[in-house]
């Protein structure tokens, strides 16, 4: 299955990486490799999250507080929409789809 973001969300996850990184030493590693392993349960199981607007869903990030928003594709891929902060505006990212 493959696996692609959009560009902005790519930023992102890199934005974020940053932020945890400054915060802490390997703290940006660790919000990183979570994502992953959220990217990972999506990519193994892209139905078993609830739907999010139409054509999304979101998976948690164990441990921060991000989602992941994701489109599964008929064509067995998964988009990346966005690396979500909870904390944020939850709707910021629904023009990414226009």
């Amino acid at each position: 299955m493959n696996i692609d973001f959009l560009e902005v969300a790519a930023l992102e996850l890199d934005d974020a990486f940053a932020y945890y990184e400054y915060q802490q030493q390997n703290l940006g590693y660790r919000f990183t490799y979570e994502v992953w392993n959220t990217i990972e349960r999506i990519k193994y199981y892209p139905k078993a999250w609830h739907s999010f607007s139409h054509n999304t869903r979101r998976c948690l990030v164990k441990n921060f507080p991000y989602g992941v928003i994701y489109q599964a594709k008929e064509n067995n891929s998964i988009l990346i929409v966005a690396i979500m902060n909870l904390h944020r505006k939850p709707s910021y990212w629904v023009d990414r789809l226009k």
